[in-house]
């Protein structure tokens, strides 16, 4: 929506990317360090996940390539879905074994999330809440980072995304209005489990091993 191209994000949000990864860290240590090993223990690997030289050396490839194009300026989807396509097919992994990987009801939460933002803009919800929210200077940085923040710890980031597409082109500096709701929305995520569907993913996988994360301890 935004226009703005892979090379130009990369420079304005990594200083905001590193400068966050280091906040999580000290905050993990913080809480954690009497939890967490000094070192993991050793484990063979190979007896437990069976290693595919070929299709490895074809993903890093692939990986590459895209990497070149998204800094050569070739569409971020087309890039994207070319190279998934091309990692997919292969004769080694048979089709039924990678279907067995997706997590189906996280696919058709996300995708319910979508149908309510959809439904929210059909009923002109989101005309009233920029209303009231254009009545504190949306426009400002400070302001947008909060009302994203909020927003994507209700209905996750990416569909709060989608209700600023309208709005944000309005504004005098569209393109550093993108900036500020891409690391707003991002930085979310950090919030509550809700703030971003990788973090329910997170979640999800570690039930399966029978580690349960909490909402306030996540929060």
């Amino acid at each position: 929506f935004s226009g703005i191209s892979y090379r130009a994000f990369l420079g304005r949000e990594a200083p905001v990317a590193v400068i966050g990864l280091a906040c999580v860290i000290g905050v993990l240590w913080l809480v954690y360090r009497r939890q967490l090993p000094a070192a993991l223990p050793p484990t063979n690997l190979a007896a437990n996940f069976p290693i595919h030289a070929a299709i490895m050396r074809k993903t890093i490839i692939a990986v590459c390539v895209m990497l070149v194009a998204f800094f050569a300026g070739v569409p971020i989807a087309l890039v994207a879905v070319g190279g998934a396509a091309v990692c997919l097919l292969t004769r080694r992994v048979k089709p039924e074994k990678v279907y067995r990987e997706i997590d189906w009801q996280l696919l058709v939460l996300f995708t319910g999330l979508f149908v309510v933002i959809g439904g929210v803009e059909a009923a002109r919800l989101t005309d009233s809440l920029f209303a009231l929210a254009g009545r504190f200077a949306l426009y400002r940085p400070a302001v947008l980072t909060v009302v994203t923040a909020a927003l994507s710890n209700l209905v996750s980031n990416v569909p709060a995304v989608l209700l600023f597409k309208t709005i944000v082109p309005s504004f005098g500096e569209p393109t550093r209005a993108w900036l500020v709701l891409a690391m707003a929305s991002t930085l979310a995520g950090n919030l509550t489990i809700l703030g971003s569907v990788a973090n329910i993913i997170v979640v999800e996988a570690a039930r399966e091993e029978r580690v349960t994360i909490g909402f306030w301890e996540y929060a």
